[in-house]
């Protein structure tokens, strides 16, 4: 089989390497869609993942494929199940896990970070991280399932009551996730800033109520204190700082995005005790990938205007780079070519 392994220093090596084979509680997995998240594009880059990276590694913990083979003792699942892969998987034994915060895990691994994942063209996971698709769902959907279970922590933790009104800052594909998220949770109004045209017109698609591009200085001060919930999805501080700025008397922030390592951001003290704010920051997915699994499965999502780009797993590079343009929404891989 073919998997495209990261071998560090930004490089990837297309192999030809020996297929799985499932031990006890292990399924394989006939690799079909795997998204290329931003995670990917900081390992590439050299800076952290979920979990510590050490290459030669196949990347990709956004993915989804048809089951071939099961190990013994496996229940849940069959050789034809159409499946998607929750990569994270916890020790169960450090104090996070212990105390309700197995996100935190000390000694977490993540399949496609620290573990062979999806940018190849067959997988082996454990029977308890494949999450059996709708078999009229997409491949392509069903690879979404894992940026949609991290995006559902975030809206959890924003904790939005119907009737709010809830900006989302960054028009990427977690954003536009976000926004149709925000709408299911009974937001009245949704407000998306976001520089690039073509996502701004994606958010209107998905059901924004209004779209800012915040260079503009007019548009950027209309939309000044008017959000209960602000949920940052770009990372950088510019979006932080117009988090802020949009937040009304009493708002929720959360700072979802994956900024860089070194990133600063000065905190505007007299905004949090004058405005009395609440900010989160949300890492992962935990227990959220069953009901996205069930979002996907009933159709409530739209991805269709999100995955704007398509790759062969041999143009693995071309996809990480696709994925860091202004052009493209979301970058898929094709793992069969």
């Amino acid at each position: 089989m073919k998997a495209n392994y990261f071998i560090g220093n930004g490089s990837f090596e297309l192999r030809e390497v020996e297929m799985p084979h499932a031990d006890p509680g292990e399924v394989v997995i006939k690799n079909m869609v795997c998204g290329v998240c931003g995670t990917d594009v900081h390992i590439k880059n050299g800076e952290p993942g979920s979990a510590e990276v050490n290459p030669p590694v196949v990347l990709g913990h956004e993915y989804s494929g048809e089951v071939i083979e099961v190990g013994e003792g496996v229940t849940s699942l069959k050789p034809g199940d159409h499946v998607t892969v929750d990569p994270n998987i916890y020790c169960g034994q450090c104090a996070h896990c212990r105390n309700g915060k197995k996100q935190l895990c000390e000694n977490m691994q993540a399949v496609g970070v620290t573990r062979d994942g999806g940018f190849a063209q067959f997988s082996l996971v454990p029977e308890a991280q494949a999450f059996r698709l709708a078999p009229s769902v997409s491949f392509e959907a069903g690879a979404m399932a894992e940026p949609l279970a991290c995006c559902l922590h975030g809206i959890d933790l924003a904790g939005i009551k119907p009737g709010q009104t809830v900006c989302i800052i960054g028009g990427g594909a977690i954003g536009l996730i976000m926004l149709q998220l925000a709408k299911l949770s009974g937001a009245a109004r949704l407000i998306l800033s976001e520089p690039n045209e073509k996502r701004r017109e994606a958010a209107r698609t998905l059901g924004a109520d209004l779209t800012v591009d915040p260079t503009d200085p007019a548009a950027y001060e209309g939309v000044k204190g008017t959000a209960d919930v602000v949920i940052e999805c770009v990372g950088n501080n510019p979006a932080v700082r117009a988090a802020f700025d949009f937040a009304k008397k009493g708002a929720t922030l959360v700072l979802f995005s994956v900024p860089k390592p070194e990133a600063q951001f000065p905190l505007p003290l007299f905004d949090v005790y004058k405005k009395e704010l609440t900010i989160k920051g949300s890492f992962v997915n935990p227990d959220t990938h069953d009901r996205a699994v069930a979002l996907i499965n009933s159709g409530k999502v739209d991805f269709g205007p999100i995955i704007t780009h398509r790759y062969h797993l041999s143009e693995l590079s071309g996809a990480i780079e696709a994925q860091s343009g202004s052009e493209s929404i979301k970058v898929v891989v094709m793992a069969q070519e």
